[in-house]
């Protein structure tokens, strides 16, 4: 049991709830401070989670307002584009975590990591739905002697488009990266235009038309398994449980080709879905690596470094935790 609380930052939104619910599950005790820009929002957020408290920040000042407080670790569920959530975490020597951040600016992150690189762990969350689609293509990959192409196709219900924080974050990053950071033949590209363009099948077979999308799992995927072709692509419309005459759902279509252990071809294809939608995945996978960070798992905390979520995130564990929380991984025919 971890003595100081978890600080949200932006925790009043359906991610942060969700986070908040993932740990109340399993750490109904672990103390949490939910900290935002309205004092009556995260007040009422803190009442509705339990055991936590709602404070206002002020992210122009070095300790954010909050003083001498303790804290065991500090995520944060926006961009933040003057790092001082990441500053404060690095200054009180505990875990960050941030799950927001296009793949195109990093670079101020990866520069207060090698300025700091002892003071504590750094996660670079903003792998889609922070590990749904990493933890179990890598789990895929086992499968494959040689990994050749990964393809991911990422379906967001029409019904599914989150806060107000989620909606500026997605429209901060469609005015800034028009193009998509992909891998072809070992060498890293950005598609644009027509290039960008893409079709994928969804879980119930309906083809949808899709654009390239520059998430850090392109990096991640490829550095992982060396395939030398890995691209990702987003779609927004209805999600295949919607179309049935149920209620929303999200999916992750995860498709891997290459050759197995013995040599021969093999291509695999299997989707990720939740019908509570994108926030209760995002939210499990940050509970988790929360968990990992701090050392709530049992382990002992992560030490200083910086991390991909799948490099936390133990796999039976987490498809276990997902299985309960009404997620799955399905096994889709290949086409």
């Amino acid at each position: 049991m971890i003595q100081a609380p978890l600080l949200f930052i932006g925790g009043t939104g359906a991610i942060g709830r969700q986070t908040a619910q993932h740990l109340r599950a399993i750490h109904p005790e672990v103390p949490l401070f939910i900290g935002g820009r309205n004092l009556a929002k995260a007040e009422a957020a803190a009442a509705e989670i339990g055991q936590a408290e709602g404070v206002v920040l002020d992210l122009t000042a070095l300790d954010l307002g909050l003083g001498r407080r303790p804290f065991s670790a500090v995520v944060i569920f926006y961009m933040d584009h003057t790092l001082a959530a990441l500053r404060f975490a690095q200054g009180r020597g505990v875990p960050f975590l941030s799950i927001s951040t296009g793949i195109f600016e990093i670079a101020p992150e990866i520069a207060a990591y090698m300025h700091q690189p002892h003071a504590a762990a750094i996660v670079l969350g903003y792998e889609w739905l922070v590990g749904a689609t990493t933890v179990p293509a890598l789990a895929a990959a086992k499968a494959f002697g040689r990994v050749q192409d990964i393809t991911i196709g990422a379906l967001v219900d029409e019904q599914d488009a989150g806060g107000p924080a989620v909606a500026a974050d997605f429209d901060h990053l469609a005015k800034l990266m028009p193009a998509a950071f992909t891998r072809r033949d070992g060498a890293y590209s950005w598609r644009a235009g027509e290039d960008a363009k893409a079709t994928f099948r969804a879980v119930d077979g309906t083809l949808v038309e899709a654009t390239g999308f520059s998430s850090i799992d392109v990096v991640g995927l490829a550095t992982a398994t060396n395939a030398p072709n890995v691209q990702f692509n987003l779609a927004m419309g209805v999600s295949s449980t919607r179309r049935r005459g149920e209620p929303k759902s999200t999916e992750i279509i995860l498709e891997l080709t290459g050759e197995d252990h013995a040599g021969q071809p093999l291509r695999t294809r299997q989707a990720v879905v939740h019908r509570g939608g994108a926030a209760p995945l995002t939210g499990l996978g940050v509970a988790m690596l929360l968990e990992r960070l701090t050392g709530l798992d049992g382990q002992p905390p992560a030490p200083a470094g910086l991390y991909f979520p799948y490099q936390l995130l133990e796999p039976t564990t987490y498809f276990a935790r997902l299985e309960q929380s009404g997620g799955l991984v399905l096994p889709l025919d290949v086409l």
